[in-house]
Formats: structure tokens, C-alpha cells, sequence
């Protein structure tokens, strides 16, 4: 579980946002997260925040930092995603309730680069 700090588009107001996560396989300062909503028809807020904004902060385990976001696409969004379903189920059944309605983002959060 990841804790996602972002800051509302409109609002500019603060939201910690709990998330199951996909680590990168080689990159430790690399993880996915899934706009999945549960399944719903709809985006979740905190998805149109993070891509809007196009950096955060996270908190996993006892560690915080920045993380740039990108929003995967094509085959790259699919393979991540898919990856995400073999480890959790629940992931297949998300995707079957969004079918024909909206493909469920992944998004790749990478710790910032030191300035």
C-alpha cells in the first residue's frame, strides 16, 4: 500500500489517497499505481489530479518522496497492467466491469530526480 499526497485541479486542496501498488521489476525508485475505481464507469479524482499536476508525493513504508507521473499507454499500459491481474484477480474482474466503457489508467510514479 502506497499513500499519494496529491493536490486538487480546481480545489488546491490536499488529498492522501491509499493505493495498492505494482513495484517496477528492476527499478526500485519506479511503481505503477491503477485508476481502476473499483470498476466504476468513471475516472477517480485523484487520477485527473496526478496527471494534471504531473508530480506528487508518496509515502511507502517509513519513506516519503517526490515522484514524477506518467500516464502509461498502448502496449506498455497493457503489459504493466496485465502483470497487476496475475498478481491480483480482482484486477480481471475491474477490467470486465469497464469493458467497452473506459480502459483503466496505469500510471508510473518515479522518485524525482535530486535538484
Amino acid at each position: 500500500m502506497a499513500l499519494v499526497h496529491t493536490r486538487g485541479r480546481k480545489s488546491g486542496r490536499e488529498y492522501v489517497n491509499p493505493m495498492l501498488y505494482l513495484p517496477h521489476d528492476t527499478d526500485a525508485d519506479t511503481l505503477y499505481v491503477f485508476a481502476s475505481q473499483l470498476g466504476s464507469r468513471s475516472h477517480p479524482d485523484w487520477y485527473h489530479n496526478l496527471t494534471a499536476a504531473g508530480e506528487a508525493t508518496i509515502e511507502v513504508g517509513i519513506d516519503t518522496y517526490p515522484v514524477t507521473v506518467r500516464d502509461l499507454t498502448g502496449d506498455e499500459r497493457d503489459h504493466v497492467y496485465a502483470e497487476q491481474a496475475r498478481r491480483n484477480p480482482n484486477f480481471i474482474e475491474y477490467e470486465r466491469r469497464t469493458s467497452g466503457i473506459r480502459t483503466i489508467p496505469v500510471l508510473e510514479l518515479q522518485r524525482a530526480k535530486e535538484a
